[in-house]
This record gives structure tokens, C-alpha cells and sequence, in this order.
């Protein structure tokens, strides 16, 4: 592609001189070469460093999902945090521009909606605001509800180098980027409801005819790009996992932490835990379901302590932290405990929404955890 640059050429005459050569004139010249070298290095300490290509805060997607992250770092006496830089699977991004200022940062990752099977996340336990709706810029809110933000857990990472930084986002497999990307192909190419198969980072010629399928359906041409593919997947996917699926909202004035059950293929199941902002909603399964017994659980915080919800009945088994757990009976000789679920309406058409109320939980009481 052409640049837009006209080349222009220049017509130089010299002009043709005499010198006349004097040892008072050799001194002068000589003293002034070194004061303009003084003055060039006094100026170039004075100048701001420049940042080079490539410098700053990079994050590496090597897993299978599409990622998007936000970065935090200290800003006067707080933390300014940007968001969101997206990563698709096998991607390089800078998030944070350099100079970098030695020092700790912070660092979290969500996985896009498009991703069945509930949200994924990579971070920590400190907690930072974020606008979850959509691209920001924060400095430090002291009240992130009350902005319309959530706080959400950032990793603090050690940053030793102004120049340049990278960190990796990954999963169990140890994907190169090249077999992220792959992977990442095969899960949309899933979730997208195209064609199943091993996510194992190979793309072989059943897969690739399938997408080949894809591009002469959405009318793409043949040599679409990987990332424009993961694109239009992405698209695919969210679309599909609409229509389908199971999502809790939270109609309350406080956070509430959620938690489901079903019966699945080998028996019950219970899963946990979801936080639900104020007026927030989350999807718990991305895929059709099945069955027509659904039942739920919450814990809504206050200052005084949780409340449960009121019309609650079926025992299932809960944990401490995030749970995926099969069966239902004798939840305490797994380290678990016994709560009680409510039974929601039956799903319409393989789908549900169900929505937390104010009057659907009991009185506050102290937790005794």
C-alpha cells in the first residue's frame, strides 16, 4: 500500500569558498564544538525519556479464551486503572504504554460473554472498581457502587523495569501462542454451535473444512484472517448463547453472592459462587438446558450480617469458595456445608432468567463463619 508520502528532490548549488587558516581561529572553533556539546548533553538530561517501540506493560493471551484485561498503577497518592485491552486467544497487547514506573502494579482478566459454561476470570485479592459495561479510565473512586462500578479482585505485579514489562495470561495446558490461537478457534468454532471436537491446539482438516463452511455462509472471503475468524466466532457465539441458558439477576440494593443446582447427567449437582452487584445480572450455564428442576441459593451482605432467602426448602451442598459439587447428601463429611434452596419456575423454551428480590430473603442475622 502506498504510503501517501510524496518524495520530492532538491537542486543544491555550492557555492565554492576560500578558508584562510590562523591558530586563534583553530582555538575559537575548537572552544566552541565543546560548548555546544555541553549544552546538547545538559538538554538532553532535561528532556522526558521517550518511549521506544514496543515499550510499556505487555499481556499475553496464551490460552484458549478471549480475554479482556484491565491495569492498575499508582497515580499521586491512588491507583488510576484502565480497561479493557482484549486478547484474543494467542494475542500480544500493550496495556500500559511506556515509560513504565517501577513498582507494584495490578492486573485482572475476564473471560468474554461469548464463553460458555459461567464467567472466567484471572486476578487477585485486591480489590479495584471497574465499569464491567464497557472501555474506562478510574482514578481511585472511593465507592465503587455508587459510580455504577464493581469492584473486582486484581493480581499486584512487581514491575522492576521502566522500559519494558510482560505477563502471561494462561491456563492448565502450557498452550505456545500459536497453539492458543488454535485453541481458541476450537472452543468458538464450539460455542458457536459449527462443529465439536478436541480443543488440543491442532487445527486438522475436519475443523478446517468446517470453518471454510462458516466463511461461504457469512459470505467472508476465503483468506480471512485468524483474528478477523476469532471476530466474526465471537459475534457467532454470543448470539447463540442468548437465546439459551440460565441468568441470575439482582433486583436487591446490595451485593449478593448466588449459587444454582440441577440435576445433571450422573446425579445432582451444585455450583457456586456467583457475586451479583446491585442491579446486575449473571449468566450461570451459556448452554441449553435441561430438565425442569432448577433451584437456587443467595447470600445478601449487610452491615449486620447475611440474609438468606425465605422460601427456601431442598437441601444441597455449598463451599467456602468457589464450588462445583455432585451430589447433595451428607455435605459436612466433605468439608462442606448443608444450605437451602428455593425451586425457581420451570425453563421456557430451554432457558431462564430468575431475579432476586428484597422480600424474597429473611431478616439479617450475624454470620458465625
Amino acid at each position: 500500500m502506498a504510503s501517501g508520502r510524496q518524495s520530492s528532490s532538491m537542486d543544491v548549488r555550492r557555492t565554492p569558498c576560500s578558508w584562510s587558516f590562523s591558530p586563534n581561529m583553530a582555538l575559537e572553533r575548537l572552544f566552541l564544538r565543546i560548548a555546544a556539546l555541553a549544552i546538547a548533553a545538559v538538554t538532553a538530561l532535561a528532556l522526558p525519556a521517550r518511549a521506544q517501540a514496543g515499550d510499556g506493560w505487555e499481556l499475553c493471551n496464551r490460552t484458549s479464551y478471549i480475554i479482556e484485561a484491565a491495569v492498575g498503577h499508582a497515580q499521586g497518592t491512588g491507583v488510576s486503572v484502565d480497561g479493557w485491552t482484549k486478547l484474543p486467544p494467542g494475542a500480544c497487547k500493550t496495556a500500559l504504554p511506556g515509560p513504565l514506573t517501577p513498582g507494584v502494579h495490578y492486573l485482572y482478566g475476564r473471560g468474554s460473554t461469548a464463553h460458555q459454561g459461567g464467567g472466567r476470570e484471572w486476578g487477585g485479592r485486591h480489590e479495584l472498581c471497574v465499569d464491567p459495561t464497557g472501555g474506562f479510565s478510574l482514578e481511585s473512586p472511593p465507592d465503587c457502587a455508587a459510580m455504577g462500578l464493581e469492584p473486582q479482585g486484581f493480581r499486584p505485579i512487581s514491575i522492576t523495569r521502566a522500559d519494558k514489562w510482560s505477563n502471561n495470561f494462561t491456563e492448565i495446558e502450557n498452550w505456545t501462542l500459536d497453539n492458543a490461537r488454535n485453541a481458541g478457534l476450537q472452543r468458538l468454532l464450539d460455542e458457536a454451535g459449527i462443529v465439536s471436537g478436541n480443543i488440543d491446539g491442532f487445527i486438522g482438516g475436519r475443523t478446517r473444512a468446517a470453518i471454510n463452511d462458516f466463511l461461504k455462509v457469512k459470505g467472508l472471503p476465503a483468506d480471512t484472517s485468524d483474528a478477523d475468524l476469532i471476530d466474526y466466532l465471537e459475534q457467532a457465539a454470543e448470539e447463540r448463547s442468548r437465546a439459551v441458558g440460565f441468568t441470575l439477576c439482582n433486583r436487591t440494593k446490595n451485593r449478593i453472592w448466588s449459587a444454582i443446582a440441577r440435576r445433571a447427567t450422573e446425579g445432582w449437582e451444585s455450583r457456586g459462587w456467583w457475586r451479583i452487584e446491585a442491579g446486575g445480572c449473571a449468566r450461570v450455564v451459556d448452554r441449553p438446558l435441561r430438565g425442569s428442576e432448577h433451584f437456587v441459593y443467595a447470600e445478601m451482605e449487610e452491615p449486620t450480617g447475611l440474609r438468606t432467602l425465605s422460601r427456601a426448602s431442598e437441601a444441597f451442598c455449598v463451599g467456602r469458595a468457589k464450588f462445583a459439587i455432585s451430589g447433595r447428601e451428607n455435605c459436612e463429611d466433605g468439608s462442606y456445608r448443608t444450605a437451602l434452596f428455593a425451586r425457581t419456575p420451570a425453563p421456557t423454551e430451554r432457558k431462564l432468567v430468575f431475579e432476586f428480590f428484597e422480600r424474597d430473603f429473611t431478616d439479617a442475622k450475624q454470620d458465625d463463619d
